[in-house]
């Protein structure tokens, strides 16, 4: 049992020992030493013994952190991490510059306009003032990604990054709508609300909501999300922490816009957080069919706690669990960098390609509503597994998807032909426009003056991907996302998955 009194004397003789060491440092050290650095970098190692989403940050990173889920900027749109000195990418933002260029979870970026930048004591402020700038202008980075020998150079254009959260809505057919969210904002909640009224008033009976790649965000927004879809008074989320003022219970409350029809949920390994309680809850209470591959598995609720000087604490003080009593928080051994490299783990074992490669405790196994079974422990795992098909990968197409190229060469041909795109309409476009031969040739010509050799195999092998997207690259620039995601969904192999299990989907409600 815990002792207060023995517990309040050793963090007492904790403190003291700390001032004691940090004192003879500053007076005795041979060189001359930053106390204000040396204890936050003594407050960042100690928070990340802990776990992997409790962090410090300093008074002068703070506005530009909490920037993240708030308002808009220019830059090259990631979501990332520094950790053991090096900056990671947690995510590209969906429909930003590093996602357009090829830029993945998980790559570490050592190299910024020529200089290192890993190993050099890199803060969240030098990454900020390293990566943003105004649209337009250009940025070059060097990746380190896992499996890869070389170095990885890629060109950025910034742009301006807007954080709205609903990328697009659409109707795929008369009855199925489509509403795809890329993170939890502060905005969220009214934007997904909107859009959802609108594929409803355009006949929608049947929906795909898609969370791939969606790394979270507030949790309250994603509770509201989940309330439009449940009826009653069911479980969606609780949480559970060591102090009860931190528990709490979240169930639904009103009368939800679309409780009925049926829905399939779209998950990927960047599905994290508030996108897996949304995923987690439809999954548990039979409200709708979970499609894709597993997700991240953050399951820890942090509490931002600003402190006296202006930093701030980001504190892991619950669990959140959903309502089969599962946990999808996945294990975590104190090595911050193999926890925020799962995705490398993932690859290595084979999980993006067989469900079969992933293995669950049995001690974690819970039930839905009707007694499927699901289970805990790591992520929401789909209940239909799609694995990637890259049988049309090739090393031409890695190169020319890294290369500015997909990027200059839809650009010259829209502001060719912009007029008569701009007539045809994004559904004659969609439906007649074919990226031809001429235009193949012409872009294959600008990949060799942009230093992309051609090679005939990797073109055939890659060529109907270069075709989608060119044709969705160029359809963005007419139309935003509203014309990009109708395209690039064609050969999305989980959204394709999807439009065959609405009778599933439809099973799971009787």
């Amino acid at each position: 049992m815990f002792d207060a009194k023995s517990g309040k004397s050793n963090l007492v003789s904790s403190l003291m020992k700390f001032r004691e060491i940090l004192t003879y440092v500053e007076r005795d050290y041979v060189d001359e030493v930053d106390s204000d650095k040396l204890v936050g970098e003594a407050i960042t190692d100690m928070l990340e013994n802990l776990d992997p989403h409790s962090v410090y940050i300093p008074a002068k990173d703070r506005d530009l952190t909490n920037s993240q889920l708030e308002g808009e900027f220019d830059g090259i749109g990631i979501e990332f991490n520094i950790i053991k000195d090096t900056i990671y990418v947690v995510a590209p933002l969906i429909g930003g510059p590093s996602e357009s260029v090829g830029i993945l979870a998980g790559d570490r970026i050592v190299k910024v306009n020529g200089e290192i930048v890993a190993g050099t004591g890199i803060t969240n402020r030098d990454v900020f003032d390293l990566l943003r700038g105004p649209k337009g202008t250009e940025v070059a980075v060097e990746i380190k990604r896992a499996n890869q020998r070389e170095m990885i150079p890629y060109t950025i254009i910034r742009d301006k990054i807007p954080q709205y959260s609903v990328a697009v809505n659409y109707m795929v057919d008369d009855e199925i709508g489509y509403l795809k969210v890329t993170r939890f904002a502060a905005t969220t909640y009214d934007e997904f609300y909107k859009a959802l009224s609108e594929l409803k008033e355009q006949g929608m009976t049947k929906l795909i909501l898609d969370l791939q790649s969606n790394p979270g965000g507030y949790m309250d927004r994603a509770i509201k999300m989940a309330d439009e879809f449940i009826s009653g008074t069911d479980l969606i989320v609780y949480t559970d922490g060591k102090s009860d003022r931190f528990d709490s219970e979240a169930r639904a409350r009103r009368t939800g816009i679309f409780e009925e029809g049926p829905i399939v949920v779209l998950i990927d390994e960047g599905s994290a957080s508030a996108s897996e309680i949304v995923s987690g809850a439809l999954q548990d209470n039979d409200r709708a069919l979970v499609v894709g591959r597993r997700s991240f598995g953050k399951g820890l609720v942090q509490n931002q706690i600003p402190l006296s000087d202006g930093s701030e604490l980001r504190l892991t003080i619950s669990r959140y669990y959903i309502p089969s009593g599962r946990s999808i928080q996945r294990p975590y051994d104190g090595n911050n960098t193999s926890y925020h490299m799962d995705f490398i783990k993932r690859l290595e074992n084979g999980e993006f390609d067989s469900a079969d490669s992933i293995k669950f405790n049995d001690s974690l196994k819970y039930t839905t509503s009707s007694g499927r079974t699901v289970y805990g422990g790591g992520g929401i795992m789909p209940d239909h597994f799609v694995p990637r098909d890259t049988s049309m990968f090739s090393d031409y197409y890695a190169k020319i998807i890294r290369n500015i190229v997909f990027r200059e060469y839809p650009l010259s041909y829209y502001q060719k032909n912009k007029k008569r795109l701009e007539n045809m309409g994004l559904e004659a476009y969609i439906n007649t426009f074919t990226v031809d031969e001429n235009m193949l040739a012409d872009f294959i010509k600008t990949a060799k003056k942009g230093g992309v050799a051609y090679n005939e195999k990797g073109f055939l092998q890659a060529k109907p991907l270069i075709q989608n997207l060119l044709k969705a690259q160029i359809a963005r620039l007419v139309w935003d996302d509203e014309g990009f995601y109708p395209i690039i969904n064609q050969q999305d192999e989980i959204f394709q998955a999807a439009l065959s299990l609405f009778d599933e989907a439809e099973a799971l409600m009787n």
